[in-house]
């Protein structure tokens, strides 16, 4: 596996309306950001927004942000209008600037219902899916038998800028998603998982890499929850109070095992551990109050980011 050595930070936008989101934009790009993520969801617990809207949005605001999905359920839609989707986002960007993070999904099995989708064919969807957006994202015409998506000279145009298509990052734990992205993807993007187990999952995919004979250049990132305050106690309930609400469940341990929280210290000790483990790409989820959501990103940029010895 081929890692990058340089370290880029993002972080998740909230729900914003459009002025909010410029000012967003100009805040992360004055503070030294390098990319802006959105999740997905079509039924969640609190207000979420649809994704590429968002990154179609904020593409107006920003020439030099990043804009990337962590992560898009690809499951819940057919890949042909997807693939239009993000050529056009990787068109108006100007190409190398659109990071396609998709994975299943599955916590809310009711939003698969709602979209006619069998949640237990996910995952046989979206290894189907994967291959179609590459085929049609070369703007030749193209052809693909598959048992969902099966289709007949096809050609999108105008192709992506970016050649061959944006990156396609896979996410997951199990180890079904891990030999999906070795195989077919250009990088794996985490979360809720700790440094030690992302470095065990980036060594099964570099294994399975060497077994499918692909020498590539692997994209790494990971989502991490972070709440930055004066002290671990006042940060952790902050945190998962914010979690708890969001995903609907008591998030306590959760919490506790998978979040960068406390003093700026506390919080570049476990970035550090996650870039030891192989993350290349730090996507910040700022749990907390949304009207303290830029007070964070400044803390991050003055107090966290300098403490970082590698970057």
């Amino acid at each position: 596996m081929i890692l990058k050595d340089d370290i880029k930070f993002g972080f998740m936008s909230g729900c914003p309306n459009p002025t909010e989101a410029k000012a967003t934009v100009e805040l992360a790009e004055e503070l030294g950001f390098d990319s802006l993520w959105t999740g997905d969801h079509v039924a969640f617990p609190v207000p979420i927004l649809d994704p590429m809207m968002q990154l179609s949005l904020a593409s107006a605001y920003t020439t030099k942000l990043i804009l990337g999905t962590g992560i898009y359920l690809l499951p819940l839609r057919h890949p042909t209008v997807v693939a239009k989707q993000v050529a056009t986002l990787d068109f108006m960007t100007g190409g190398d600037r659109v990071i396609f993070g998709v994975g299943i999904g599955g916590e809310f099995p009711n939003e698969y219902a709602a979209c006619g989708v069998n949640v237990r064919e996910r995952g046989a969807r979206l290894t189907a899916s994967i291959p179609a957006l590459k085929k049609l994202w070369t703007g030749e015409n193209v052809s693909y038998d598959n048992d969902f998506y099966p289709f007949e000279n096809v050609t999108m145009l105008p192709a992506p800028p970016t050649p061959g298509g944006p990156p396609v990052w896979c996410g997951g734990r199990a180890k079904a998603a891990l030999t999906r992205a070795a195989k077919i993807a250009d990088g794996y993007i985490s979360y809720s998982i700790t440094a030690d187990m992302f470095a065990d999952a980036l060594k099964f995919i570099d294994e399975e890499l060497d077994r499918q004979g692909r020498k590539i250049e692997f994209g790494t990132g990971h989502l991490l929850f972070m709440r930055i305050d004066d002290d671990y106690e006042t940060a952790y309930k902050h945190a998962n109070k914010h979690l708890t609400r969001r995903y609907a469940m008591d998030f306590s341990n959760a919490t506790k095992k998978y979040c960068a929280l406390g003093k700026p210290a506390d919080v570049a000790e476990t970035i550090s551990g996650y870039y030891a483990a192989g993350v290349r790409h730090i996507v910040l989820d700022l749990v907390g109050p949304l009207s303290q959501r830029e007070e964070q990103l400044k803390r991050f940029a003055h107090e966290v980011k300098p403490l970082l010895s590698f970057v």
